[in-house]
């Protein structure tokens, strides 16, 4: 699902048709993609496969899974798999005034301390913007 030596990148969505969309978007950005239908098999895909980055759906079959992801991989005892950048995936701004991280601090959080991940990307996701924060993210490490 890519070259060799090319950045490996997780997609843990239930969607099927989500999950095929993005892979062929990063795939021909050059990216090696694999996938996880839930936060469980994620969390196995991460340790068995060590992505370089991870696009991860909010609300799967069990509900907000995302978030249980999110903490369970940040717990992981080695730092490479606690600390792999992750790009959150909602339809919820969408739906709903709610927001999963203030963009200023709320006196109790500060900006993006609340859902510790690297950046949050609504549905329907322009692949233009999803290519654009992988390839910051990606700079970075």
């Amino acid at each position: 699902m890519g070259d060799e030596g090319a950045k490996k990148i997780l997609i843990v969505d239930d969607e099927p048709d989500v999950v095929e969309s993005l892979a062929m978007a990063l795939t021909t950005a050059g990216y090696a993609t694999m996938s996880a239908g839930s936060a469980e098999e994620g969390l196995e895909k991460v340790r068995a496969e060590r992505p370089d980055l991870i696009l991860l759906d909010v609300m799967m079959p069990a509900g907000t899974e995302g978030f249980h992801f999110v903490w369970n991989l940040r717990k992981e005892s080695e730092a490479a798999l606690r600390d792999l950048p992750i790009i959150m995936l909602t339809s919820i701004h969408q739906e709903s005034p709610m927001k999963f991280y203030p963009e200023q601090s709320d006196g109790t959080y500060e900006p993006y301390e609340y859902l510790p991940v690297q950046a949050f990307l609504d549905k329907p996701v322009r692949l233009e913007k999803l290519l654009a924060e992988v390839q910051r993210l990606l700079a970075a490490d």
